[in-house]
C-alpha cells in the first residue's frame, strides 16, 4: 500500500496571547493591513512559541495510528495543520485523496448555516452529489441524536453538539482519510459505543486513520501503530503497545499543586482558577495516599465578575479511562443557582477511602457556568492539572485483602456484605 500521509520536518511557530486566525478572507486581508503599518522588529524568541518542531512521519493507506502526549504537545496543531484548518510555519505536509476531520473545532462548518445545510456544504465540498448526501442524510442525524437541532444555526450548537455531528457527517461520508481529535471523549456512554462500532466498521473499510486520545485503551484497541508527541516533537513512533508504555512513564512528572499568577490564571473575563491542589485530611500536600485513607482536591478560584460558577472535576486513571466525574453543584439536580460575588472562593472535594483502585490519577479542572435551558459553559478547562498515586495494600481492611494476584477493575470499592443461613434444614 502507497503512502497517503506525508510530513516533512513540520514546524509551527505561535505568537504568545495572539488568536491563531484560521484562514478566512477577513482574517487574511486584516493580517495584511496591520503587517503593512507595523514595522518590522524582527522576532523576540520570548514572544513565541513552538507548537510544532521538525515533525517527519509517514502514513501508508489503511493505517489506523495513533496521536498520543500530554496536553498542549502539539497534537491538536497537528491535526489542524493536515485538515488545513491553519498552515506550518516551516516544512510541509502531502495527503492524498479526501479527507475527513473531526476536530474539537469542527470540520469547516459555517457557524451561520445549519446542521442540515453544513452536512450538504461538507459533502459538497468533498465532491459528492446532492443524491449521495441524501442517501446518507438520516443515518447521520440518527447517529448524531441532533434531529431536534439539526434545522438550528451551529453558532448556537454546544461543543459537545459541534463535535458529535462532526464525527457523525465525516464518519458517514465519503473520504479516504479521517483525522480525529479527542471526539471518543464526547457525549453520554451510549454516543460513545456508538462512536467505537463505527470506528470497527471504518476500519474495516480500510480508510487511514489518525486518531488523537487521551484514552489509551481506545488506542490499544483501534491503533497497530503510535505516535508519542511532547513539546512539539516526536518523541517515540511505533508498536502502540510501546508508545503507550512510553507515554505511561510521563505521569510521574505530574504534581500533586497547580497555582498561577492573576495574569497568567486560566479563564475568563469572569472567572480565573488560582490553584489546584491535592491533600490529605490533616492538609498536607501529598503524592501518594494509602486507599483507606481518604483525598481532599482543593481549588481557589477568582470570580472576576457576578457569575453562577461552579468548580468540576475528572478524574482518570493512566490509561485515560475516566473514573468519575463531580461538580460542587447539584444544579442539575434541582439545586438553585447562585450567583457568585467577586472575590476568591476554595472549594474542597473529598474522595472517600475505600474506592479508587491501585494506580496512577490525574485531573482535569473546570469552571463551569450552569445556564438555565442550555449546556454548561466552560470558562477554565485544565487537563492534567494535577496528579496522585493510589496504593492498595495487602491487609484485612483493604479490598484485595490478602490476595496477591491481579485485581482488575477501574474502581476497588469496599462493599458491606452480609450472609446467613436461611434454611439448615433444607438438606436433611
Amino acid at each position: 500500500m502507497g503512502v497517503v500521509i506525508k510530513t516533512e520536518n513540520l514546524s509551527k511557530l505561535y505568537k504568545i496571547g495572539r488568536r491563531e486566525p484560521y484562514g478566512a478572507l477577513r482574517d487574511v486581508i486584516s493580517e495584511g493591513i496591520k503587517k503593512i503599518f507595523k514595522k518590522n522588529s524582527g522576532i523576540h524568541q520570548e514572544k513565541y512559541i513552538w507548537a510544532l518542531k521538525d515533525v517527519s512521519f509517514e502514513v501508508k493507506e489503511g493505517e489506523i495510528v495513533g496521536i498520543i502526549g500530554r496536553n498542549g504537545a502539539g497534537k491538536t496543531t497537528l491535526l489542524k495543520i493536515l485538515s488545513r484548518i491553519t498552515y506550518p510555519t516551516e516544512g510541509k505536509a502531502v495527503l492524498k485523496g479526501k479527507v475527513g476531520s473531526m476536530l474539537e473545532v469542527g470540520i469547516g462548518f459555517h457557524p451561520e448555516l445549519t446542521g442540515r445545510e453544513n452536512i450538504y456544504l461538507y459533502g459538497t465540498i468533498l465532491g459528492m452529489k446532492k443524491k449521495e448526501i441524501d442517501k446518507k442524510f438520516d443515518e447521520i442525524v440518527d447517529f448524531s441524536g441532533l434531529s431536534q437541532f439539526i434545522d438550528t444555526p451551529v453558532k448556537y450548537y454546544s461543543s459537545g453538539m459541534y463535535v458529535r455531528l462532526a464525527f457523525a457527517t465525516a464518519a458517514h461520508l465519503q473520504t479516504d482519510i479521517l483525522l480525529i481529535d479527542e471526539v471518543l471523549a464526547v457525549g453520554d456512554v451510549g454516543f460513545q459505543r456508538k462512536c467505537f462500532q463505527k470506528m470497527e466498521e471504518v476500519r474495516k473499510e480500510e480508510r487511514t486513520i489518525l486518531v488523537v486520545s487521551h484514552n489509551m485503551e481506545a488506542i490499544l484497541r483501534f491503533c497497530s501503530r503510535a505516535i508519542l508527541i511532547d513539546k512539539g516533537k516526536i518523541i517515540k513512533d511505533g508498536n502502540t503497545k510501546e508508545v503507550v508504555e512510553e507515554y505511561l512513564k510521563y505521569f510521574s512528572e505530574i504534581h500533586n499543586f497547580r497555582e498561577w499568577s492573576f495574569d497568567e490564571a486560566p479563564g475568563s473575563e469572569f472567572a480565573k482558577l488560582k490553584s489546584v491542589k491535592i491533600k490529605d485530611k490533616n492538609g498536607n500536600q501529598k503524592n501518594s495516599f494509602d486507599s483507606r485513607e481518604p483525598i481532599f482536591v482543593e481549588v481557589e478560584y477568582w470570580i472576576i465578575k457576578p457569575k453562577n460558577i461552579y468548580v468540576s472535576i475528572v478524574l482518570q486513571n493512566q490509561m485515560g479511562v475516566i473514573v468519575f466525574i463531580a461538580s460542587e453543584s447539584s444544579s442539575y439536580f434541582g439545586r438553585a443557582y447562585k450567583i457568585l460575588e467577586p472575590g476568591l472562593y476554595r472549594a474542597v472535594c473529598e474522595i472517600p477511602p475505600d474506592l479508587l483502585a491501585d494506580g496512577n490519577y490525574i485531573l482535569r479542572v473546570v469552571l463551569v457556568e450552569m445556564k438555565k435551558d442550555s449546556y454548561p459553559l466552560f470558562h477554565a478547562d485544565v487537563h492534567n492539572a494535577v496528579g496522585f498515586q493510589v496504593f492498595v495494600p495487602l491487609a484485612p481492611d483493604s479490598p484485595r485483602m490478602d490476595y496477591p494476584g491481579g485485581y482488575p477493575g477501574v474502581v476497588w470499592p469496599k462493599f458491606k456484605w452480609e450472609t446467613y443461613q436461611v434454611d439448615k434444614n433444607i438438606f436433611a
